[in-house]
């Protein structure tokens, strides 16, 4: 069991006792990418790969934490008065963070704590990881210090995080399905409102396959921050002509001959292009899911890919390999990059029959092309961000 073996590391590393544990998923976008900067719908789910979290409250104000996934950093201290982002602290910046934002809210940690993180989520593949342990952390410190804030309210400083302390213009699905998720639920989620619907994954004999490229992804050091300027820069041209527009996806496809002159530039209009298309596209899929049409939403996967692929510049050879190998074979329903891109995994819905075939095939041809392994996962759909009672470790 990964809570009593870290439990026991926990005593290895602090000698002493954790008092509480907590545990923040990863997620997998269904279908919806990019558009959550951009005002859309999007169609995540959490799951049971995530983010542990042993800690015990100190009497002072130091902090430490360690993490298990970056042994060899060792323990890193911060104190509660001076909260600022350090490239020596590598992946801790994450954590201190949430401490900076939250007590920037006036959500201030009363003491210090020593904090042991572990997580299963592959480290930079586009699963958000760092949303992930920004969540887990911003729960736990809600929780010791009875801030009484709802996930949502948490989900939502945890953006901050990566926006102003991070320095990544990315929208708030992660967080949100991080907080939010259920078992075997994924959620249409309106990024304008934070209105939401709960649509039940219902796949009978198929299973969503988890494809790592194994390319590793920097959100702050990919193209990501760029996609987004682009789309700020076709919002603000179409806006000298329509300034009541508040976001791209308040557009429709029938807006897309009238938008393309004003915006007077390819690029410009194929990112925007797809934003559109994209968010119509997940708006359908979703009412397909609820129909339990499988194979008609497997269509639209493979069309957002190719959205993602052409009009958004978003993939990558790795990422194309992956889903375009999975589409050859006669057990994919459909198969599409998941996440930011640039490196990173991509899902299929497979057969169940016919997982291993799978596997061994988009492997191999994987292999022969790019020169290293991919790695492959069957998904499974699990709750958001909870504490853990020690008395269930035990």
């Amino acid at each position: 069991m990964i809570e009593k073996d870290l439990f026991h590391r926990y005593i290895e590393v602090y000698d002493q006792q954790p008092e509480q544990l907590f545990f923040a998923p990863g997620r997998i976008n269904l279908i919806g990418e990019h558009i959550d900067y951009n005002g859309g719908y999007v169609f995540p789910c959490a799951i049971t790969y995530g983010t542990y979290a042993y800690v015990k409250r100190r009497e002072d104000r130091l902090v430490r934490f360690c993490s298990d996934n970056f042994e060899e950093v060792g323990i890193i201290e911060v104190h509660l008065d001076d909260l600022k982002k350090d490239p020596q602290h590598e992946w801790a910046n994450y954590t201190v963070g949430v401490l900076k934002i939250f007590a920037d809210a006036n959500h201030f940690c009363k003491t210090g704590f020593d904090v042991f993180y572990y997580g299963n989520i592959p480290y930079g593949a586009g699963l958000s990881s760092s949303a992930s342990i920004e969540m887990a952390t911003a729960w736990m410190i809600n929780t010791l210090f009875e801030f009484n804030l709802s996930k949502v309210s948490c989900a939502l400083l945890c953006k901050k995080v990566e926006n102003e302390f991070i320095g990544v213009n990315s929208g708030i699905m992660d967080q949100f399905i991080i907080g939010m998720g259920k078992k075997d639920q994924a959620v249409l989620l309106d990024t304008s409102t934070l209105d939401y619907t709960e649509v039940p994954v219902e796949l009978e004999n198929m299973s969503i396959v988890i494809m790592n490229t194994n390319k590793k992804r920097g959100l702050a050091d990919s193209k990501y921050n760029e996609r987004y300027g682009e789309c700020q820069e076709a919002l603000r041209r179409i806006k000298e002509v329509n300034p009541d527009l508040m976001n791209l996806c308040e557009l429709t496809p029938y807006d897309l001959t009238y938008i393309r002159p004003i915006i007077d530039n390819d690029r410009l209009y194929r990112r925007a292009k797809h934003a559109i298309l994209e968010n119509d596209r997940t708006v359908r899929a979703a009412n397909l899911l609820k129909e339990g049409n499988v194979h008609a939403f497997g269509r639209l996967m493979n069309e957002s890919h190719r959205s993602l692929q052409f009009d958004y510049e978003a993939t990558g050879v790795e990422l194309d390999t992956l889903v375009e190998t999975a589409w050859q074979l006669p057990q994919t329903i459909g198969a599409r990059v998941t996440g930011a891109g640039f490196g990173g995994c991509a899902i299929a819905i497979v057969k169940d029959d016919g997982i291993e075939e799978f596997i061994q095939m988009v492997g191999k041809i994987y292999e022969n092309k790019i020169g290293y392994v991919a790695d492959f996962y069957v998904a499974h759909i699990g709750d958001g961000t909870k504490e853990i009672e020690l008395r269930e470790v035990a």
